[in-house]
């Protein structure tokens, strides 16, 4: 028994040094299975979230946009967002994604992904996803910013005059935008030390104030529509219009939640923002509605829902779900006054709202980000010592309100300008305005030759 014990003693460390590399290993493997499974669960999350997100141009914002206008012109509204679709993301892949995400200077992003070089299936710096997943998710803000000002432009815009000033507007505007609010090095990022640190979870300046404040160019520049404010010029079906808002709503979450890029609690925290903040704009913008005409109607509380989701787009990683309530009940009181009382008073044709909502939205729930945005919700932002910063004015950073602002004027600016530098090529390259003759006929036959509503056997 004492030779067995002496040998055992003996062999022990032996056994011991054997055993360990093995046990490394298989922790090492463990520990890469863990990983990997994690990223699989965020990965398939994020291709969820493209797929809501792109449901919102089509069919979403197609369906809610197309019952808006008169029944001559709902093709050529529905292929606005159509044809969007295949445009933009043509642009986004050859050279966009790079002038956006790609490392530059403040204002705009370098050359390092044209084409799509580098851009495969390890993760970005940007997301714990695969990059291609990341490009394909922000993508599907590139195609559908574009398509929200069509609402502007809608029933008097040629065709080929809408594709140029996209592709025009996409690299003039949105692309430097994105990149100075979320991009390496951007001058708004505030993750990333930017001069001017703004709070944007989700596109309140980049997607929102961007397309409003364009929309408002457009249509000061194409001028009213013939016989506005002199003849009726109502939805022609706002059951597509239901449908639309409704397909939107549901496709936001992709649009917030989505941008939290993974599926932890802070997507959840989005998701619940975002609906919440809908819900109380649509019954704001109801009960404006209600006080003012005396009654409230189904075209009111679907802009109100949207004016809502619009509001709480910068704010939903940043807000509890009761600044939400706060936050969507003012963007659809104010979005209701800006569509009808201002756009009313200064009598500019902005065919469907697109500024009112969008722009002026846009614009409100960057502002009220700076009050509400605490470090309870997220605490990503630290300092020196990674101690977690205060955010809002909640936390008592009332100076991020004026960050906030100098962000949206920064955007108000840029689309602007930019907007109307790609009106002026647009209209000297192919003329923006269809003729009087084809504008009476309709768009829908006079520029594709078709009926929206033929029901011939």
């Amino acid at each position: 028994m004492k030779r067995l014990f002496t040998l055992l003693f003996v062999c022990l460390p032996v056994l011991q040094a054997q055993d360990a590399p093995a046990v490394e290993e298989r922790l090492a493997s463990l520990e890469q299975a863990a990983k990997a499974a994690h990223m699989a669960g965020d990965n398939a999350w994020m291709l969820v979230c493209c797929a809501l997100v792109l449901l919102m141009t089509g069919p979403g914002l197609a369906l809610f946009y197309g019952g808006l206008v008169r029944r001559k012109n709902v093709l050529s509204t529905l292929m606005h967002s159509f044809a969007l679709m295949a445009l933009a993301s043509i642009i986004w892949g050859l050279f966009g994604y790079s002038l956006a995400f790609g490392e530059g200077n403040a204002f705009i992003g370098g050359t390092q992904y044209l084409l799509l070089n580098g851009v495969g299936k390890e993760p970005s710096d940007y997301a714990g996803v695969p990059h291609l997943t990341f490009m394909a998710f922000q993508m599907m803000f590139a195609i559908i910013t574009p398509a929200l000002i069509s609402g502007a432009y809608a029933e008097r815009m040629r065709f080929s005059a809408m594709l140029v000033y996209t592709s025009l507007w996409l690299v003039i505007v949105y692309f430097p935008l994105a990149h100075m609010v979320w991009g390496t090095g951007g001058l708004m990022n505030a993750f990333g030390d930017g001069a001017l640190p703004c709070f944007d979870f989700a596109g309140g300046t980049v997607v929102h104030i961007s397309s409003g404040v364009s929309a408002l160019v457009a249509a000061l520049y194409l001028k009213p529509r013939l016989g506005y404010r002199q003849e009726p010029m109502k939805p022609h079906n706002l059951i597509l219009s239901l449908t639309g808002a409704c397909l939107l709503w549901v496709g936001w979450f992709g649009f917030n939640a989505g941008s939290a890029l993974s599926a932890g609690g802070d997507a959840s925290n989005a998701f619940v923002t975002t609906h919440f903040g809908a819900s109380a704009a649509t019954i704001g913008w109801l009960l404006a509605e209600w006080f003012r005409h005396g009654k409230p109607s189904m075209l009111g509380g679907i802009s109100g829902a949207v004016a809502g989701l619009v509001t709480i787009t910068p704010a939903a990683g940043f807000v509890t779900p009761m600044s939400a309530l706060i936050i969507g009940f003012l963007g659809g009181v104010f979005c209701f006054w800006m569509v009808a009382v201002v756009k009313m008073k200064l009598g500019y044709d902005d065919s469907l709202d697109a500024f009112g909502i969008h722009g002026a939205g846009g614009f409100l729930g960057a502002l009220l980000t700076g009050v509400f945005a605490t470090n309870v919700i997220n605490g990503g932002l630290t300092d020196a010592a990674g101690n977690v910063m205060p955010l809002g004015l909640v936390d008592g950073n009332g100076a991020q309100i004026l960050n906030q602002a100098g962000g949206a004027l920064v955007a108000v600016a840029l689309a602007a300008v930019g907007s109307l530098i790609c009106l002026k090529v647009a209209d000297l390259a192919c003329g923006l305005r269809v003729r009087p003759e084809e504008e009476i006929e309709g768009l829908d036959l006079s520029l594709h030759g078709e009926d929206g509503y033929s029901l011939e056997a």
